[in-house]
């Protein structure tokens, strides 16, 4: 077995597991097909000169169809000269209609050029290849090409990577809903080209949040020179007055980007408003806005995400927008085989699951325990936020605040989202009885890969459940856990249907603690392997620990090989799906629980530790952004990795209220929002340059018109310098780490959306909005102390946090809070602080290692109790006999 800390984060990239996600794009079947007999080329020759020319009749010059085909649904004809097919309405793929060319030779390292003119008398987008012509249809060249009424060139060139003597040509056209007629004409096939160099258009070289900026936030900037002296930089209101003005600090060459940049900061302005701009020279940046909301609608569309992903229930466009309604997808509803009742793959078990519901993960329609896991419990962290962290306000995550269906039911809003897939991740446990009872099955998915796009109501594929493993086992544990106390007070059955799946989950987990999914069960879906699981293992004794007080659960934690070391709990390139850890340790700090005062010290030392080399590299980027891989290695959803480094810092940030933390965080956004070297905010429908083409089979309106873009909030995966897709491999050899991403439906690797990606953009959006709400601070406030009392309350019990700020300009030591309870609650245990109660009356004293509060820094401490009737939280609070500011 490897050691934890020397797992590389490439041996479990999402790359890897995802690798083959797209491979059937170019999969067409040709049975069926029919075509005119083969003839003598027609046209005129080639100038000697030029390369040999592959396509015969390319002109239709005589009349002749041959040697084309075409599918039997799209017959074609010569008509003015040019290659005619009425195109059927109501085709689900683009392969369901082809018109075509086969036996062109090609040889491996040769590039060539195709060209050709079309004209469809509807807008459509059809898909043009040169693959194989058989099984597996590999492509050398996949595009995807706009037709109008009016004919235009169209041209591709590239570079062929294997020999074929019989390669095909194949203009994909179905997948319309509109019958339409297309027109083909010109179309030549030359050797000898050379390929094109693709550059990206990167824009503005003034580099900015192209959201916005907090009006008492940090705002920088990154301006893109040759110039090594200081420039001066302009800030413009939005009728173009200048409103502000300073000079760039050069740092020299980007090594991500390579890149000369220059930074500049205009922190000092706070004025609100629209439509800013920044102007060094003749560049101007794109517009921002400076509001203290700016963020507000990020966070909630980061959050609608979720519904759009859902399966098995129909979206209602009046939620989602009319855009994005669908029906129903995966419910044993014809031609869907559903997950209603899943069978395993051959040999695995003979039962079937009822495992509907859940997200669909990314680009594909799978359904991933181990992601799944992940994704449900930082959308879960977010909610628990505002419960234990002075300045979150939970009020725009309640009920009837997001996209979602179930308003109006009392429960918040993002808790009924995480529902939806805590639901999945218990259908997927091993029913008693069982071989692997109380294990989790790794995943489900189609049998083969499906095509691009596929509504996910058209697939006809089986589904299949994949074997257990121990990953997945502990998924289950670990969410199950946080699920039973975040619930309890609002579903008391379901929170114990969370907790019996979670204390079932560890319990066969201990007992199979080595069971691994296959890295080779790659087929229709990521293999999501890992062979590792001692994070899994810490993640999950923390949240039952936190949930349940078992002292079984607390010596797990202490005896992980993980405990008390930042760099095995928190990576340094980012937590991930492979790697959860850092997610016990995030509760451990922050959520009420029976640790020692001692021990709860290791666990925040973790964290902000970890926090201290992430606002460093920070500090230290030219970019600002909180993620510094070895080696520049950008990785596969490189944009999450930035995200979950922001995580740790805002829970960094809650702990201390350090404004570096606090900074940092705002950084990383800016990164993700524009502030970065190709000037693209990653984010669908934010900033004026922003992701809209990203792999998926449901949003693909780059390859259908038909269908929608990404709805707003989604998250681009990022630059990932391994180019693992081939799209990437064509367009982007050679680029600078930072620089390896195309905002094109095709690249995979760096363009897919995922569950998991936008989990941290949701939390660190909210952590951000409440900073705005804030003014920008943590919640200061204007007396000597303040008091955040945070109850979890269920039938005759509750547990507590109680959160004691010094807001005062001296240190205090030692403290002394105070307070009555206004009913029969009586205290039973607590922790991090010496408690007494007489009748009603409540003390609290510090333990030996938090007696010192310093001007600003806070003090933590919990306790669980009894009651019975009608119950409420104190109001009035006084420390060292001084009344504090209660914060609500």
């Amino acid at each position: 077995m490897i050691p934890h800390s020397h797992r590389s984060y490439p041996t479990r990239s999402p790359g890897q597991v995802r690798r083959f996600r797209s491979r059937l794009l170019g999969t067409l079947a040709v049975a069926g097909l029919v075509g005119a007999a083969l003839v003598a080329p027609a046209g005129a020759a080639a100038a000697a000169d030029d390369p040999p020319e592959q396509i015969v009749n390319g002109d239709f010059s005589d009349g002749s169809t041959a040697p084309w085909w075409w599918t039997e649904n799209n017959p074609a004809t010569v008509v003015d000269g040019r290659l005619c097919a009425d195109i059927p309405e109501g085709t689900a793929n683009p392969w369901d209609a082809i018109i075509g060319q086969s036996d062109l030779p090609l040889i491996a390292g040769e590039s060539y050029t195709l060209s050709y003119t079309a004209t469809a008398s509807v807008p459509v987008t059809i898909t043009t290849n040169v693959q194989m012509a058989v099984d597996p249809y590999t492509t050398e060249l996949s595009e995807h090409d706009q037709l109008t009424d009016t004919a235009v060139p169209i041209s591709h060139t590239f570079t062929a990577k294997a020999d074929n003597d019989a390669a095909q040509l194949a203009f994909q056209v179905g997948g319309s809903s509109h019958a339409f007629t297309l027109c083909l004409d010109d179309i030549s096939l030359r050797g000898g080209a050379e390929p094109p160099v693709y550059t990206p258009d990167t824009g503005s070289p003034v580099r900015v949040n192209q959201v916005g900026y907090l009006p008492a936030g940090p705002k920088d900037g990154t301006f893109v020179t040759d110039a090594t002296d200081p420039q001066t930089w302009t800030l413009n209101d939005a009728a173009g007055t200048a409103v502000a003005t300073g000079t760039t600090e050069p740092g020299g060459t980007d090594p991500t980007s390579g890149q000369n940049v220059q930074t500049f900061d205009f922190s000092s302005y706070t004025t609100a408003g629209d439509g800013y701009t920044v102007t060094i020279g003749d560049q101007t940046s794109e517009p921002f806005t400076i509001a203290a909301d700016v963020y507000a609608a990020l966070r909630t569309d980061s959050l609608a995400y979720y519904y759009d992903q859902r399966s098995g229930i129909a979206i209602d466009g009046s939620i989602a927008g009319a855009a994005y309604a669908r029906p129903a997808g995966h419910l044993n509803v014809a031609p869907n085989t559903g997950d209603n009742d899943v069978p395993c793959q051959p040999g695995v078990c003979d039962y079937t699951l009822d495992a509907a519901g859940g997200w669909y993960d990314a680009g594909d329609q799978g359904k991933y325990v181990v992601n799944g896991g992940i994704s449900v419990a930082e959308l879960m962290n977010a909610y628990e936020r505002t419960l234990t962290a002075q300045g979150a306000g939970g009020a725009a995550l309640g009920d009837g605040r997001l996209k979602v269906p179930e308003h109006g039911n009392g429960v918040p809003d993002i808790l009924d989202e995480a529902r939806w897939e805590l639901n999945f991740l218990m259908e997927m446990q091993v029913p008693d009885g069982q071989p692997l009872a109380g294990m989790a099955h790794h995943k489900l998915h189609d049998e083969a890969w499906t095509g691009l796009p596929q509504a996910p109501d058209k697939d006809s594929q089986p589904r299949l459940l994949h074997p257990p493993s121990t990953a997945a086992t502990l998924n289950l544990a670990a969410a199950g856990a946080q699920c039973a106390r975040l619930f309890r007070p609002y579903d008391t059955a379901f929170a114990d249907r969370c907790l019996t799946a979670s204390q079932k989950a560890w319990t066969a987990a201990e007992a199979h603690p080595a069971v691994y999914a296959d890295p080779n069960d790659a087929t229709g879906g990521g293999a999501y392997s890992d062979s590792n699981v001692t994070d899994e293992f810490y993640w999950a004794a923390a949240e039952l620990f936190i949930t349940t007080g078992d002292d079984t659960y607390r010596q797990a934690v202490l005896a992980s090989p993980l405990h008390g070391h930042s760099d095995a709990v928190f990576p340094h390139d980012g937590f991930s799906w492979g790697s959860t850890a850092a997610l016990g340790a995030l509760d451990l700090a922050t959520v009420p629980n029976k640790l020692t005062g001692d021990q709860l010290a290791t666990v925040r030392a973790m964290v902000t530790d970890a926090a201290d080399g992430y606002a460093q590299e920070s500090q230290d980027t030219l970019y600002g952004l909180p993620y510094a891989p070895s080696g520049d290695h950008y990785v596969w959803g490189s944009n999450s990795q930035v995200l979950n480094n922001a995580v740790v810092l805002g829970v960094a940030g809650d702990l201390t209220g350090e404004a570096k933390y606090r900074d940092a965080v705002v950084h990383a956004l800016d990164y993700i929002l524009g502030r970065n070297p190709l000037n693209q905010s990653y984010v669908t429908g934010f900033g004026e340059r922003n992701s809209h083409n990203q792999h998926s089979r449901i949003w693909a309106h780059q390859l259908n018109a038909d269908l929608p873009n990404p709805p707003a909030g989604t998250l681009a995966g990022g630059p990932d310098n391994q180019l693992e897709d081939p799209t990437a491999q064509s367009k982007l050899t050679g680029c600078a780490p930072a620089m390896c991403y195309i905002d094109d439906i095709e690249s995979y690797s760096t363009n897919e959306s995922a569950i998991n990606w936008n989990a941290p953009l949701a939390w660190v959006a909210s952590y951000v909005d409440d900073l705005g709400s804030n003014g920008g601070d943590d919640g200061g406030s204007k007396g000597a102390c303040q008091v955040t009392y945070t109850s979890y309350r269920w039938s005759g019990g509750f547990t507590t946090q109680v959160t004691l700020k010094n807001t005062g300009t001296a240190a205090v030591s030692p403290w002394e809070l105070a307070w009555s309870f206004a009913d029969n609650q009586k205290i039973t245990d607590r922790w991090q602080a010496e408690i007494t109660q007489s009748g009603q009356n409540v003390s609290a004293k510090p333990a030996a290692w938090n007696a010192s509060v310093a001007p600003g820094a806070s003090v933590m401490f919990g306790f669980n109790g009894t009651s019975t009737g009608q119950v409420g939280n104190p109001t009035t609070f006084t420390m060292n006999g001084a009344a504090c500011e209660t914060v609500t």
